[in-house]
C-alpha cells in the first residue's frame, strides 16, 4: 500500500518545474555521471599516447604485456599512438554493450537502485584508479562495468515517474537531456584543464569526485524515485508475436547498422585521433593563452546542442511548406552533410603543409558546425526510425540493437586512428570524408530500395476518423 501511495504521489507531483521531484534528482545525478564520463574520456587517448604507453611508464601497468599481445594478434604490431587509438575504440565501443547486461542485472537480480549504486561506485573507483599507472586495466574494467550498470537503469526510472497517459513524459526527457548536455560542455573545461595543465591524475580525480556527487544526489532522492520491482523470470501472460512482414523490416534495420556506423565515423573520431591531431596541429592560442585541446570537446557539445534545436526548427518550418522527408531520407541527407566536415580538416592540413603555419581555430569551428548539423540528422533520426519501424513485439530489444552501430563505429575509429601517424594528415581526413560519404551513398540506396518497408504505416481506423 505504501509503495502504491508513493507511486500515486509521483504521478501527481509537480514540485520540480511542473514535474515530479524525482526528475530533479535523476537529472542532476545523470548530469554528474556524464560530467565524470566525458571528463575522463576527453583525457583518455591523450593520456595513453603522451604518457602511459611511453617507455618508462608502460612497464608499470599490471598485466599489460599479455593484454597488448592479445590486441596485436588481432591488429598486428602497434606503435604507442596506434595502440592508444585501438584501446580507446575498444573502450568507447564497449560502453554500448555493457548496458545490455546492466539492464538484465537490474531487471532480474538486484533491482535498479542497487544496480545504479553499484555502477556509480565502480565508476568512481575506476576514475580514481586511473591516477595510478599500475591499475590502468583494472580502472578501465571498472568503468566499463560501471557504465553498464548505471547508464540505462537511471534513464528508465525517468519514464516510470509518469502515468502511461501523462503528456509531461516527453518534456521530462528533454529536461533530463539538458542536464546531460550542460555536463558535456563543462566537464572537458574542468577535467581537461586539470589533466593537461596540472597533472593527469588531477583530471581523473575530478571525474571521480563528480561521480561520487552524482551517487550522493541519487541516493538522497531515493524516496522520490520509483520503487524497484524485479521482473519475474516466467510469466503466463501472452507475449506479443511478430506478424507477417515484420521479419523483413527487422532484417532491413539490422542491415542498416553498419551503414550508420560509417556515417558516424567523423563524429566518433572527435574523442580519438581528432584530439591527437588537434593537439599537434591547431594553433591553440586563445586570448593570449594556450588552451587545452580538450576544450574543443566543450565547443562541440555547445554547438551540438544548438544544431539539434536548429534542426528541429528547420524541419518544422519545412513541413509548413512542403512534405517533410521520412527518416531514411533525413539520414542520407545528414550523412552527406557530415561527410563535408572532415573535408575542412583535410583542406586545413594542406594549407598547413604549404604555409608552415599551424591550423587556425576558425577551421575547428567550421568542422564542428558542419559535423554537428549532419549528426543532428543522423543519431536522433536513426533512433526515431528504429523506435517507430521496429515491431512492437521486440521494440525494447531493437533500441538496444540500434546502439550497436556506435559499437561498430568506435571499433572502426579505433583502427582508423592508428593510421594517423602513417598517413599525411590531409589524406587521413579525406579518407574519413570518403567513408562517411560512402555511408551516405548506401543510405540513399536503402531509401530507394527499402523506403516502402521502412515507411510509416497508416492505421485505417485512424485515417477514417481524420477524414
Amino acid at each position: 500500500m505504501a509503495t502504491q501511495a508513493l507511486a500515486l504521489d509521483a504521478h501527481t507531483d509537480s514540485a520540480f518545474f511542473g514535474h515530479p521531484r524525482g526528475l530533479g534528482y535523476l537529472a542532476f545525478a545523470e548530469a554528474w555521471e556524464r560530467f565524470s564520463y566525458y571528463g575522463m574520456q576527453a583525457l583518455l587517448v591523450l593520456y595513453m599516447g603522451q604518457q602511459l604507453f611511453l617507455p618508462g611508464h608502460v612497464e608499470h601497468v599490471a598485466g599489460f604485456a599479455a593484454f597488448r599481445a592479445g590486441i596485436e594478434r588481432a591488429y598486428g604490431h602497434l606503435s604507442p599512438a596506434a595502440l592508444a587509438s585501438v584501446i580507446f575504440g575498444l573502450y568507447a565501443g564497449g560502453v554500448y554493450l555493457t548496458p545490455l547486461a546492466g539492464g538484465f542485472i537490474a531487471d532480474r537480480i538486484l533491482g535498479r537502485t542497487a544496480t545504479v549504486t553499484l555502477g556509480a561506485i565502480l565508476m568512481a573507483l575506476g576514475h580514481f584508479l586511473m591516477a595510478f599507472e599500475q591499475s590502468f586495466l583494472v580502472a578501465l574494467t571498472c568503468l566499463l562495468v560501471g557504465v553498464g550498470c548505471f547508464k540505462g537503469n537511471i534513464a528508465s526510472q525517468v519514464g516510470e515517474l509518469y502515468a502511461p497517459g501523462d503528456l509531461r513524459r516527453a518534456d521530462a526527457f528533454q529536461i533530463y537531456l539538458l542536464g546531460v548536455n550542460i555536463a558535456v560542455i563543462i566537464s572537458p573545461l574542468v577535467c581537461g584543464t586539470l589533466g593537461q595543465k596540472v597533472a593527469w591524475h588531477w583530471g581523473f580525480g575530478a571525474a571521480g569526485v563528480g561521480m561520487l556527487i552524482g551517487l550522493a544526489v541519487y541516493l538522497s532522492g531515493r524516496r522520490w524515485l520509483p520503487a524497484d520491482a524485479l521482473k519475474p523470470r516466467r510469466t503466463d501472460a501472452p507475449r506479443p508475436r511478430l506478424v507477417r512482414g515484420e521479419i523483413k523490416t527487422i532484417l532491413v534495420l539490422v542491415a542498416l547498422l553498419p551503414v550508420m556506423a560509417m556515417a558516424a565515423l567523423g563524429n566518433q573520431e572527435i574523442f580519438n585521433a581528432y584530439l591527437v591531431w588537434g593537439d599537434a596541429h591547431y594553433n591553440l592560442v586563445f586570448a593570449g593563452q594556450t588552451m587545452p585541446v580538450t576544450w574543443l570537446i566543450s565547443l562541440d557539445a555547445f554547438i551540438g546542442s544548438s544544431t539539434i534545436v536548429a534542426t528541429v526548427a528547420f524541419w518544422r518550418w519545412w513541413a509548413t511548406r512542403r512534405r517533410e522527408p521520412e527518416e531514411i531520407t533525413k539520414l542520407w541527407i545528414g550523412a552527406m552533410i557530415a561527410a563535408a566536415a572532415p573535408l575542412f580538416l583535410g583542406v586545413a592540413s594542406l594549407q598547413e603543409a604549404v604555409t608552415g603555419h599551424k591550423v587556425g581555430l576558425g577551421w575547428a569551428l567550421a568542422f564542428h558546425i558542419v559535423n554537428d548539423i549532419g549528426y543532428s540528422n543522423i543519431f536522433p533520426v536513426g533512433l526515431a526510425l528504429f523506435t517507430r519501424a521496429a515491431p512492437r513485439a521486440i521494440g525494447g530489444l531493437m533500441v538496444g540493437v540500434y546502439y550497436l552501430h556506435l559499437f561498430v563505429a568506435n571499433m572502426m575509429v579505433g583502427w582508423l586512428g592508428g593510421l594517423l601517424e602513417r598517413m599525411a594528415p590531409a589524406a587521413f581526413w579525406f579518407l574519413h570524408a570518403g567513408l562517411v560519404a560512402g555511408g551516405a551513398a548506401v543510405m540513399l540506396v536503402f531509401a530507394l530500395a527499402f523506403g516502402r518497408i521502412l515507411a510509416p504505416t497508416v492505421d485505417p481506423e485512424a485515417a477514417g476518423q481524420a477524414e
